[in-house]
């Protein structure tokens, strides 16, 4: 428990930084970092790629597909590098075929868009109008369910929620997750109203928090189910007490584009 907490004291103001002190594009780098960072745990933990070239072209195209969405966005450029990865990983498979297999192309295909592209969301909520204000709705939504699941399974704890894919989690600690980050979005509110003169939709925050626990604790799951396929406790051990990036931003990963979406049909103000 100390581990998580000095990773929590010195990762939340690092983290904060980058939401709103430093110029945008540092945002798009912590993205590109955290996406190649990601994608490279998830293929080498599970044993999915360690053929030299395909990692690597795997991790270039998690870091590139960030700054495409911050610089353009358009169709053609992302064509012609999707093009060129998927050239590559055909020409490792054919020179590897033996250790390159087909599943192990389409594993190393879909993190390596699935993850920096989902992430990416915190670079489209940036460019909405007042974007700037809202990037903490996903770390707010997400981690407060975290946290509340936490602390609700251990004191109420008593029916498994899914014990197959991750046994300590339950259906007390679902319910609290999303008590947690349903607070935590009200709370969010409060300081949009009295902090900065806004008139927040309370209803709107409701379902922000609803709906973002159920998907972060769906991407936790995603993320356990992985682990239990292959046999293996965490995605790497870059943060202390919490394991890799994936370990601490799986449910991130999945919160960040249903608040964009929200965001955009079910604005907060």
């Amino acid at each position: 428990m100390g581990k998580r907490v000095m990773v929590a004291v010195i990762g939340v103001p690092i983290l904060l930084a980058f939401l709103f002190l430093l110029p945008p594009v540092w945002l798009t780098v912590m993205v590109s970092v955290l996406s190649m960072v990601a994608v490279h745990e998830v293929l080498w933990s599970t044993g999915c790629v360690k053929h030299a070239l395909t990692s690597v072209c795997s991790v270039a195209l998690a870091g590139v597909i960030p700054f495409w969405v911050y610089y353009d966005g358009r169709p053609l450029p992302a064509l012609f590098g999707l093009f060129i990865y998927v050239l590559l990983l055909f020409l490792a498979a054919m020179n590897s075929h033996k250790t390159v297999t087909l599943e192990k192309m389409g594993s190393a295909f879909f993190v390596s868009v699935m993850i920096p592209f989902f992430l990416s969301s915190f670079l489209r909520i940036r460019r909405l109008d007042q974007g700037i204000y809202f990037l903490i709705l996903p770390f707010v939504a997400a981690f407060l369910s975290d946290a509340f699941a936490l602390f609700a399974g251990m004191l109420f704890g008593k029916h498994k929620l899914a014990p197959e894919l991750s046994p300590k989690k339950t259906v007390e600690g679902a319910v609290g997750g999303v008590f947690g980050a349903v607070l935590g979005c009200l709370v969010f509110g409060l300081v949009l109203a009295f902090g900065y003169e806004m008139t927040p939709n309370y209803l709107h925050l409701v379902i922000y928090g609803i709906l973002g626990s159920i998907v972060s604790q769906i991407g936790d799951l995603s993320f356990s189910y992985i682990k239990r396929e292959y046999g293996i406790k965490d995605f790497g051990n870059i943060f202390p007490g919490h394991g890799g990036v994936l370990d601490r931003f799986d449910s991130v990963i999945f919160c960040a584009p249903l608040i964009e979406l929200l965001l955009r049909y079910f604005p907060v103000v």
